[in-house]
């Protein structure tokens, strides 16, 4: 199977690849898990000397489906299973909550699902649909972490915003305390709409920062420079994805309404993180596109920091 995704489904197309089954309505949790190919468990076994002696302090996560170790952990590492992930964002969000992607990355390593909340914000006149990440693994590479992502509807970019006062991620590890700690998140986790608020005032005041022409083609040319010290097939590589960018700022018909301001700036980073095609793409370029969705954009990031301080 192509690239990392071992098994996946998704709402009415297919993100990576042509890999997954394919849905027309998002479901809820019981019928996701089932889709997405979750629905087993992991089970610890003990890890063995090749003489057969158990080796103490460490144990093997098994996938109780195919009796894969997906990974060699500590003793102190405490199981998440797949429908506990599940179970969390369902108690974490409400009745209404669906899911519009999971599945299985890594031969099952690592698992993620992403919900779509059922409310709807409109901020500086445009739809913002707010979805939930869980992203989860199974060898110790990872903590728990979720992760919020604002996506503006009319172009399915993620705004993936990182303000100072509201969190847009949280972790967790897998130690023993950890499902107590998940119990503590449902109290602590509601940043959604805290979040959603605060994007609310970001995005205001982005559109009150006028950018000229001229400064907005020395932002852009900060993330693609063009030096004297490049070869010819760098400075190449590097003009395409400039004028990219440009004509995301320059020429988008969505955001010729919008003025010349930070917003339209974000916007068309944004565009260009999202959807852009890399000059070498290699075979998990979309996969580690999604794990930004966790993670954080770093050209997202750096392009605010741009206009904040414009």
């Amino acid at each position: 199977m192509a690239a990392n995704v071992e098994t996946m489904f998704s709402v009415r197309e297919k993100p990576w690849h042509g890999i997954g089954t394919v849905v027309q309505d998002a479901p809820g949790s019981r019928e996701a898990i089932q889709l997405a190919g979750l629905d087993w468990q992991v089970v610890q076994g003990d890890v063995c000397t090749d003489s057969g002696e158990p080796i103490a302090g460490y144990k093997a996560n098994i996938r109780s489906a195919d009796r894969s170790v997906l990974g060699v952990v500590s003793d102190r590492y405490q199981v998440v299973q797949n429908e506990e992930a599940f179970a969390f964002t369902d108690g974490l969000l409400g009745e209404g909550v669906t899911y519009e992607t999971a599945g299985a990355l890594q031969g099952g390593k690592r698992v993620f699902l992403l919900a779509r909340l059922p409310q709807r914000f409109i901020i500086a006149g445009d739809e913002i649909m707010p979805y939930f990440v869980i992203m989860n693994s199974h060898d110790g590479s990872c903590a728990v972490k979720a992760a919020m992502t604002p996506v503006r509807v009319v172009c399915q970019n993620t705004l993936n915003l990182a303000f100072r006062t509201a969190k847009r991620t949280w972790t967790a590890r897998h130690t023993s305390n950890i499902k107590g700690r998940i119990e503590d998140a449902r109290a602590t986790l509601q940043f959604a709409e805290k979040y959603m608020a605060e994007m609310g005032k970001g995005i205001d005041s982005l559109a009150q920062v006028r950018l000229s022409d001229r400064k907005v083609m020395e932002y852009l040319s900060e993330f693609f420079p063009v030096t004297e010290d490049m070869s010819a097939a760098q400075k190449k590589n590097s003009l395409v994805l400039l004028n990219d960018m440009k004509a995301r700022y320059f020429d988008a018909p969505d955001l010729q309404e919008t003025g010349k301001n930070g917003y339209r700036f974000i916007n068309a980073v944004s565009d260009f993180a999202t959807h852009a095609q890399p000059i070498r793409k290699t075979k998990n370029y979309k996969e580690n596109l999604f794990l930004k969705t966790v993670e954080g954009n770093p050209m997202i990031d750096k392009a605010y920091q741009m206009v904040l301080s414009a």
